[in-house]
């Protein structure tokens, strides 16, 4: 069954069956998280801040562009931001690795490709963000850190924690892993230092969007068209992200008829998939285009999005970001 469904859904009856492995869970990450604040686990600070942008649930929030834009906003103001990521998905046989435009996805993950695609900052991917981190201060020559997805890794100090939430689906059912989709218990939001809430429902923190940009050809990304050129044509929408439901709710605004083909996260496309997909046009996510554009047909197009903020954020992050959280010493 669709964990979704489960998650997302109150009094579904096998979250209630779940509910003993989850109060375990919740139990667990307590002991850890106390572990670090004690000193029995290992906690790095490195010699520039850090800033963390991460949510409590699984799956997608919009916490990759979100990084995307708070790394533009740090080099505009004479920053030299770089960004760490866990390179979720790739098989690289050492880590970490440095990331850029021609990286081989599938060595780096999907997600570190597009944040080396478009930001002008380096990128470092590993599983030990620690190691990142150090490598971008060593060899990217970098003065702050943008750690993205990284809440729960605590063994990288951080100065600034930034909690991102879907302002549609919010905290789910309210319970930890297997039983609900919480990585950790909603009390430890009350420790961010920002909440930023993405879409619409949102009751706390500051809300963004993700707006549209022109499609582009993933054989020949200097190819664009307006998303408005297919308004009430039937298109092909593929999604391998945490939330396709909101891709596909971005495109049915626009006007498209859709043929929804949906996948799990972090999916691993193959020729195989791709031919399978009907002749005309298909629109996919920039984080899957990167891995489909060596098979891509004639007529396959990502959408690129951009980040829209609330007023006064971004003097407000750099408050912040000027004034150190009151909980850096502690992860």
């Amino acid at each position: 069954m669709d964990p979704e469904a489960i998650w997302y859904r109150r009094g579904h009856p096998l979250s209630l069956l779940l509910l003993p492995l989850s109060w375990l869970f919740c139990a667990l990450v307590r002991a850890r998280r106390w572990g670090y604040r004690r000193g029995w686990l290992a906690s790095h600070r490195i010699p520039v801040p850090v800033v963390v942008i991460g949510n409590l649930t699984v799956g997608g929030t919009g916490k990759t562009p979100l990084a995307i834009w708070l790394a533009e906003l740090l080099r505009r103001h004479g920053r030299r931001p770089g960004i760490v990521t866990r390179g979720y998905g790739g098989q690289a046989s050492r880590w970490p690795q440095r990331v850029s435009s021609t990286s081989d996805p599938f060595e780096v993950g999907d997600e570190a490709l597009v944040l080396a695609r478009r930001t002008a900052v380096p990128v470092a991917a590993g599983p030990d963000r620690v190691a990142a981190a150090r490598l971008l201060v060593a060899d990217g020559g970098c003065d702050m850190i943008v750690s993205d997805d990284g809440l729960q890794h605590y063994g990288l100090q951080r100065d600034l924690e930034i909690l991102v939430i879907d302002g549609q689906r919010d905290f789910g059912n309210g319970r930890c892993l297997p039983a609900g989709p919480l990585r950790e218990p909603t009390a430890r939001r009350r420790e961010a230092d920002l909440t930023v809430c993405h879409g619409e429902g949102c009751t706390e923190g500051v809300t963004m969007w993700l707006v549209p940009r022109r499609l582009v050809k993933l054989r020949d990304p200097g190819v664009t068209r307006e998303l408005a050129s297919l308004r009430r044509q039937r298109v092909a929408a593929v999604a391998g992200i945490g939330n396709p439901g909101r891709f596909f709710a971005m495109l049915r605004e626009q006007g498209l008829y859709l043929e929804e083909r949906p996948y799990p996260d972090h999916y691993r496309f193959s020729a195989e998939d791709v031919a399978g997909w009907p002749p005309g046009p298909v629109i996919m996510t920039e984080k899957d285009a990167v891995k489909c554009e060596a098979f891509a047909g004639p007529d396959h197009w990502y959408l690129p999005v951009e980040v829209a903020m609330d007023a006064g954020v971004e003097q407000r992050l750099l408050e912040l970001l000027d004034r150190g959280s009151p909980y850096r010493e502690r992860p």
